[in-house]
């Protein structure tokens, strides 16, 4: 529902027989279900808690949860069992659940990542049109922060040619807000996503298209996009190379990732029922 023209999440709708392109962005799946069955997978026999992740493929704080509370009542269902969980969003939405996030991280129980491509607003508005401003989302970062809530940013995806020269303003901006931990990913375009991003790219920017295309292949050993684990995040060869070392360089300057946090494990309520109160209210 953000519109972000990089999502490399939009082939999954091709596999529902659906575009990746407009119905991407205006069909949504939901599970209003999904606190539910995550508590019913918690009261499992033998279960072992370890992280969760939420938001590494579609984020969880898209504009319709506004309206459904599903993240909300999740995060409920991970408080009650005593669950760690790691959130990767670019949307400002997660302030609203401050209450039960502030709670869980002083159990040492929750950590935020958000996301920030660009301090360009107008970039921002073309690349990603739905997503929280720039600014909110590092407002956000320091709401999350100010709470107690541990809170890094994510320069991502880093788009060679257009916005990676603003890779140590993002960084610097994010650390003035608050942010101790910080990370990067180089633009993937798998499968549908590459036509989709270059008709975008040579349409707002054709001016830079040969270049910014020529760059993300030199780092996809001359192909739009290498799945190779390892490579599809990072990138490889000197121009990737080049981008890590301004990331460590940056990120020492500021005090980033010095010390990494690590979310407790041994909070879990196991068993049936912890969580299924809160879900019947």
């Amino acid at each position: 529902e953000h519109g972000c023209v990089y999502c490399f999440a939009r082939p999954t709708h091709a596999f529902m027989g659906l575009s990746p392109g407009l119905d991407f962005e205006s069909k949504l799946f939901a599970k209003p279900d999904a606190a539910r069955m995550l508590d019913r997978e918690l009261s499992k026999p033998g279960y072992q808690p370890r992280t969760i992740a939420i938001g590494t493929n579609t984020d969880p704080y898209q504009p319709i949860e506004k309206q459904y509370r599903i993240m909300r009542e999740i995060l409920e269902v991970l408080e009650a069992r005593g669950h760690p969980v790691g959130i990767v969003t670019k949307s400002a939405l997660v302030t609203r659940d401050i209450d039960i996030l502030s709670r869980m991280a002083e159990r040492g129980l929750a950590k935020v990542a958000l996301s920030v491509t660009t301090m360009d607003r107008m970039l921002a508005r073309t690349m990603e049109p739905r997503a929280s401003t720039p600014t909110k989302r590092l407002e956000a970062i320091r709401q999350l922060s100010d709470a107690g809530i541990p809170a890094s940013v994510m320069v991502a995806p880093i788009i060679p040619g257009l916005n990676d020269p603003e890779m140590e303003r993002i960084l610097d901006s994010a650390r003035a807000a608050g942010a101790r931990e910080a990370g990067y990913v180089i633009l993937r375009l798998p499968l549908e996503v590459a036509p989709i991003f270059k008709d975008w790219l040579l349409r707002h920017y054709p001016d830079r298209y040969r270049h910014v295309m020529s760059l993300i292949r030199s780092m996809r050993d001359g192909k739009d996009y290498d799945s190779e684990w390892g490579k599809r995040m990072k990138g490889a060869g000197p121009y990737a190379w080049q981008i890590g070392r301004r990331f460590e360089i940056a990120a020492k300057r500021l005090g980033l990732n010095v010390e990494r946090r690590q979310l407790r494990v041994d909070q879990f309520v196991a068993g049936s029922g912890a969580g299924e109160q809160l879900i019947l209210l």
